[in-house]
């Protein structure tokens, strides 16, 4: 045991020297090796515990990200690698699968769609580089996948200083392909955009690397089959860069695992998430809108307490048929939203009108199951004025 603590002091201590080391101006080489011989045969995750220890204590992640490069040199195909029976990088639809799939798009537009490009001059190499960084913008997809999806699960297994490293560094590669872009655009290609897009493909290319020998391992490790399937189900709402992801049937059928964790009496479990009575009812009514619910009966079920409320409310509407909470002479017109909204004519219906200072927009949804069967009507009420005196920007948390 005190061999253990001994030895994480001391891979503690090297990634502080070598930290201040790249901080003072040395280059990946001249500290690699110092690196290596430190942690040669030792597992990423162990790596990552060293570097999650210094973050606990202070250290700042910034600092941490300055080793990315360092890993990636040293470890280059000597990572300890995580064997299965079945590797999940050749299961069509796992997430790893993808994941790599979508690496190899990424390298090929790098190296088709880019580089032939930046050895030459004129016009067409310019168009050509512009159009090979647009295609290359579908990184910021794989980024937000992997940061969405993935990243989450390391946190809840106490893997927390690898995603935000990471992330860091996909940031900076956005904003500097970003920047490339815009520069670009203007039809000049310098040397320094030369140098600046060469560093930039290095980056990703190192950031690949990572992914599929630091990261991909970790989660290996860790994941549940279960978690596995909700990662490749939640992919869609993110979106994919391959033309086709084939759906993922694992042996066993997935789980609804956060349920197993809901201790609260009364708990609320929804598809997305778990509330007690107290949070779903004050998140309600802390929305700056209204909220009606009218279930597929046409009886009122449920009314928000927002603080910004523009019609008023009383909780004797509740069980109440709709068409009775409305005065005789518009009536008809309620009946006919409603109509038109639980026969499928219409999904939803706006209206907007001056009462006072306020402007108000009033939305009515028909709401549905998986199937589009008719379950209700929302009506959502919220003063737009203030939204629409919204001009520039604000960027900047005020003091």
């Amino acid at each position: 045991m005190s061999e253990n603590i001994n030895n994480r002091e001391y891979r503690k201590k090297i990634i502080k020297e070598v930290i201040k080391e790249l901080h003072e101006g040395k280059s990946v080489d001249e500290v690699k090796k110092k690196f290596q011989e430190a942690f040669e045969g030792v597992s990423a995750t162990e790596i990552s515990e060293a570097e999650q220890a210094l973050i606990s204590e202070g250290l700042p992640v910034t600092e941490v990200q300055r080793l990315c490069d360092v890993h990636a040199a040293v470890f280059k195909g000597s990572i300890e690698e995580i064997h299965r029976e079945t590797d999940p990088a050749k299961i069509p639809g796992h997430p790893v699968n993808v994941l790599f799939l979508e690496n190899r798009k990424i390298e090929k537009i790098i190296e088709e769609k880019i580089k032939p490009y930046m050895e030459k001059t004129g016009k067409e190499a310019l168009e050509g580089l512009l159009e090979g960084l647009e295609d290359l913008s579908v990184i910021d997809i794989h980024y937000a996948k992997k940061e969405n999806l993935l990243f989450p699960y390391m946190e809840k297994y106490g893997i927390t200083a690898p995603p935000k490293v990471m992330w860091g560094v996909d940031d900076e590669i956005r904003d500097d392909l970003k920047m490339l872009k815009s520069d670009l655009s203007y039809g000049v290609f310098t040397q320094e955009h030369k140098k600046g897009l060469e560093d930039l493909l290095n980056r990703i290319i190192e950031m690949i690397y990572k992914e599929e020998n630091i990261m991909v391992p970790m989660l290996l490790d860790k994941l549940t089959q279960d978690e596995w399937k909700r990662v490749a189900d939640d992919s869609s709402e993110i979106g994919n860069i391959i033309d086709f992801v084939p759906v993922w049937k694992p042996d066993k059928e997935a789980k609804e695992e956060y349920k197993k964790d809901v201790k609260e009496p009364g708990a609320i479990v929804l598809p997305t998430g778990v509330f007690t009575v107290e949070e779903l009812t004050h998140m309600l009514n802390t929305l700056p809108i209204d909220i009606t619910f009218v279930d597929k009966n046409d009886t009122v079920k449920y009314f928000s307490q927002s603080s910004e409320r523009i019609f008023a409310r009383t909780k004797t509407i509740i069980g109440r048929k709709v068409t009775n909470c409305h005065p005789p002479a518009s009536v008809h017109i309620v009946e006919g939203i409603v109509e038109d909204l639980k026969s499928g004519k219409k999904d939803h219906e706006d209206f907007w009108i001056r009462m006072g200072d306020k402007y108000v927009f009033i939305r009515y949804f028909a709401v549905r199951d998986q199937e589009g069967k008719y379950l209700g009507v929302v009506e959502v009420t919220q003063d737009i004025k203030p939204i629409q005196e919204i001009t520039g920007e604000k960027r900047l948390v005020e003091d």
